[in-house]
């Protein structure tokens, strides 16, 4: 709706977690590298948590975007299905008809297509987002989906992407023997407040503005205040101002704008 006013190609601040809006601060510059290098070097299992809104998918979504042809991925965004149901996802998510619905046989059929992709020298993926609603049943079932692996290496690299209490959950003295084939846990923690103004003109930038949009010093702290950093909530807000500032006819968001956009959110959130 304000996108022409803005002179911009594409709306900057959507939810949606698109990966080239993905703005690299301190922390998800490190989640990235640490992340890249446990796949990479088949590190086995891996673990990203953080709050609601973080980054987290964008993040996942980016990294995935860094491989070719010779990594294949399952992305499984449904956590909350019973163990049986869940591998049979796993197994249609990697792009195979499932040939019997029970466990053996999709186990079965699920080691063969990993020993094929590493015969051909492929690396293969699994994410499970939203990990923090598994049931721990459900864990140990991918636990024991670590087993599948060579003498020498693992057949696939497992990510387990979550809110804060996904940690909770892998510290459970039932799941020790998870925790201990953990080998890369990153926290995506939220942005700080000098680089709240640097996020919001790099979705600017992406999204085509020529630089004429203003976010004013005072509005960008009223944003941190507000958002406590997670990039979703300031997505929200700023999205909100926009369309204020567009109604206004105005291409500077004051503090002014944004504390009526705020009040205006509250009350949906409400």
């Amino acid at each position: 709706m304000y996108r022409e006013f803005f002179g911009l190609k594409e709306k900057p601040f959507n939810v949606t977690s698109d990966p080239k809006f993905l703005f690299f601060s301190r922390v998800h510059k490190e989640a990235f590298s640490h992340i890249l290098y446990g796949i990479k070097e088949r590190k086995g299992f891996l673990t990203i948590t953080g709050e609601v809104g973080a980054g987290k998918t964008t993040l996942c979504r980016a990294i995935l975007n860094q491989f070719d042809s010779n990594t294949k991925s399952a992305f499984i965004f449904n956590s909350n299905l019973p163990d049986l149901q869940l591998l049979q996802c796993i197994v249609e998510d990697f792009g195979m008809s499932v040939i019997q619905r029970n466990k053996v046989s999709m186990l079965r059929q699920l080691n063969h297509f990993l020993l094929e992709e590493l015969s051909k020298g492929n690396n293969v993926i699994l994410v499970i987002d939203e990990a923090q609603n598994l049931k721990l049943s459900a864990l140990e079932e991918i636990r024991m989906l670590s087993n599948l692996e060579t003498d020498t290496e693992k057949l696939f690299q497992i990510m387990l992407v979550g809110q804060p209490e996904l940690r909770e959950k892998i510290n459970s003295p039932r799941l020790r023997q998870l925790k201990q084939r953990v080998a890369i846990n990153f926290h995506v923690a939220a942005l700080q407040k000098n680089e709240v103004s640097d996020y919001i003109a790099h979705r600017l930038t992406v999204a085509g503005s020529k630089g004429d949009i203003c976010f004013t010093e005072d509005a960008i702290d009223f944003i941190f205040k507000f958002s406590g950093g997670i990039p979703r909530s300031i997505n929200m807000l700023c999205d909100k101002a926009m369309l204020a500032a567009y109604v206004m006819e105005t291409k500077e968001i004051t503090l002014a704008i944004i504390e009526k956009s705020a009040q205006e959110l509250e009350g949906v959130l409400v």
